[in-house]
């Protein structure tokens, strides 16, 4: 019934093409160590990709290994963790070797020393590698001695005791070797090829996802471990990531560099010292979203499986090879392959030819977000099944109304304020703008039947100054004439659009306290802290709606006080603020947006989307006072001082 929003086993976005060419640029490579980067926003096809690449080799001189960063996130030390597991999965994928675990055991106490080495907190570690050598750690260990000894006052005994007694131990099995940092990265790299010759392992491939999850100290201690300590001959890095993340992380790393001097910055010139290889997913254009569209419908209905699919799959295939040359799936060509088209695969044309072109616009081609809404429209066709009124909703008019409720939010909120209030549900002012949207658009698409447009309300009147709204408007199929209460009530998320902004009148009164202003808000703590189950997740939305739907954002909306006030005592609305902060519409809103959160948002994960979102606002010229309030702000040392 759903889309599965994991790394996908079937190839609908004929991603093959890139991991076969990455195979191929890793066979060419020979025995030289090799770093790709695989670089995409967040649900672009990273992970699939990289899977599709593991699934690649078959000759057992090749051995794919897989490192997930964001699992081992909040581990104390990243640096050792990927040394580690990568360790640690090539003895496993080789059992029965009694070399493998031989080289493994030397190995094994190069980790512990980088271990001791980040216990110490600095004390026995140089600037360069993060080793210590034997005679760094001896010292640290007298000293230590001596301060357990002569405790001071912010110093646990305890801890002190339990260190010196580990770090003796490593010193008593240090590696034999003298000469410092140097050595023992040498004699480190040696070891690690030693255990690839003794798993016989011609090419070890390593793929790392999910870098761009990570806290920026994470995915830059990954980054520097495979450069420093795992970049030897015969090994090969595939690296999943936004390289926009990446270099946000490098700026949080190495917070004082200064300027370029060159036309790229010190953050990409970092960037691409560590990954030689950049392999950019680009993102879906309209043609593709409109294939993508159709193949998910038809797989969710038909199973991956069945032999319709199966030829579905290989007809988009061939049509995908050149995308600038199509416009969606060629309906005469499929029939011509496999005969009439059963229902599901007919419907699922027709949906995509209604929803990609605006849909892959708003969504920028991220096959995630487009899963997404398809997943939601789906949702809510079941949730009016449960409900009775399945016969009421048609899906290409719910995937319209949908359409302008997730690119469109303001413009969606008056629609709903207008169809809950008209008798029919179906408001002239919609007939308007799609008779003037029309007109406007092409005096020859009007026929002698259609009515000449009057002169169109106020509210439409502003609807046609937006070009998406205009483009919607014309989109099939028409709304002028149909109830879309159905729609509206099935598209909320709570019964505010057609009654009352919460369920009981406690939620109410709330709410009207929170809407009028900081102060009221503030002595409404109680009744918030008392709030349970769903009951944040309602007045949450009542706020969020009532904001969407101003007319004026640009100054600062009745219940922005209120919101920030009822987050910070229910910190799980956190994402959802930052969602709602995303939907704002950048070009109009004003700098409430940037400075009215502070104390909302508090968890690492809703700072770092909030600071990319500000970064994301100070780089845009349409709105320069939501620009010159974004600029104000300083991004980094607030995520970074947690």
């Amino acid at each position: 019934m759903f889309l599965n929003d994991q790394e996908t086993a079937t190839d609908l976005l004929y991603f093959e093409a890139i991991s076969r060419t990455v195979v191929r640029l890793i066979d060419a490579s020979k025995n030289d160590p090799l770093t790709i980067g695989i670089h995409g926003d967040w649900g672009a096809g990273k992970s699939s990709i990289l899977k599709m690449i593991q699934s690649s080799w078959e000759d057992d001189g090749t051995l794919c290994l897989w490192f997930n960063g964001w699992a081992f996130e909040g581990f104390d030390d990243a640096k050792t963790v990927v040394i580690e597991t990568v360790v640690e999965e090539l003895t496993r994928a080789r059992p029965k070797m009694a070399d493998v675990k031989e080289a493994a055991t030397k190995l094994r106490k190069r980790i512990d020393w980088l271990k001791l080495a980040r216990k110490t907190g600095g004390l026995a570690l140089t600037a360069f590698s993060g080793v210590p050598t034997p005679d760094i750690v001896s010292d640290a260990v007298g000293l230590i001695k001596g301060l357990v000894d002569n405790p001071g006052e912010a110093i646990s005994i305890e801890k002190l005791v339990d260190w010196a007694s580990t770090a003796s131990e490593f010193v008593k099995d240090a590696p034999e070797e003298a000469g410092g940092t140097p050595a023992h990265m040498h004699a480190f790299r040696e070891e690690f090829a030693a255990l690839l010759d003794a798993a016989k392992v011609q090419r070890l491939v390593v793929m790392v996802d999910d870098l761009d999850r990570c806290l920026p100290s994470t995915a830059i201690a990954t980054l520097e471990a495979i450069r420093l300590f795992l970049f030897v001959e015969r090994t090969a890095f595939i690296i999943g990531a936004d390289e926009a993340m990446i270099e946000y992380a490098v700026k949080d790393h190495f917070p004082e560099l200064p300027p370029s001097s060159g036309p790229v910055s010190y953050s990409r010139n970092y960037l691409e010292k560590l990954i030689q290889v950049p392999f950019r997913i680009p993102a879906l254009g309209a043609a593709e979203t409109r294939i993508y569209v159709s193949l998910l419908l038809a797989e969710n209905a038909l199973g991956s499986d069945d032999p319709i699919f199966t030829q579905l799959i290989a007809a988009a295939r061939d049509q995908l090879k050149k995308p600038w040359l199509i416009q969606g799936l060629d309906r005469s060509a499929i029939e011509e392959e496999i005969g009439r088209l059963p229902a599901p695969i007919d419907n699922a044309l027709a949906i995509s030819a209604q929803v990609s072109a605006v849909l892959s616009e708003g969504a920028h081609g991220n096959p995630r977000q487009i899963k997404r809404f398809l997943n939601t429209m789906m949702l809510r066709e079941a949730i009016a099944e449960e409900r009775g009124f399945a016969d009421d909703i048609e899906r290409s008019t719910l995937a319209k109304i949908m359409l302008a409720e997730r690119f469109a939010p303001s413009f969606y909120g008056e629609l709903a304020k207008l169809a809950a209030g008209d008798i029919n549900g179906s408001p002239k002012a919609i007939k308007a703008l799609e008779g003037h949207a029309k007109v406007s658009g092409s005096a020859q698409s009007v026929s002698a039947a259609d009515e000449e447009p009057v002169e169109p309300p106020a509210e439409v009147g502003e609807w046609l100054t937006s070009e998406w709204i205009v483009r919607w408007a014309k989109t099939e199929p028409k709304l002028a004439g149909k109830d879309l209460r159905p729609y509206v009530f099935v598209t909320r998320d709570k019964r505010s659009a057609l009654s009352g902004v919460a369920a009981n009148q406690h939620l109410e009164a709330i709410i009207e306290r929170l809407m009028a202003g900081r102060i009221s808000a503030t002595q409404s703590i109680e009744d918030l802290r008392k709030l349970t189950g769903m009951e944040p997740e309602a007045v949450f939305n009542a706020l969020r709606d009532h904001i969407l739907a101003t007319d004026k954002p640009s100054r600062k909306p009745d219940g922005v006080d209120g919101l920030a006030v009822l987050v910070e005592h229910h910190p799980q609305l956190q994402p959802r603020l930052v969602e709602l902060l995303e939907a704002l519409p950048t070009e109009h809103i004003g700098a409430w947006a940037v400075s009215s959160w502070s104390k909302a948002l508090q968890s690492t994960n809703s700072i770092e989307r909030f600071d990319l979102l500000k970064n994301k606002w100070s780089k845009q010229t349409e709105n320069k006072k939501l620009q010159s309030a974004a600029k104000a702000t300083d991004l980094l040392p607030r995520a970074r001082n947690l």
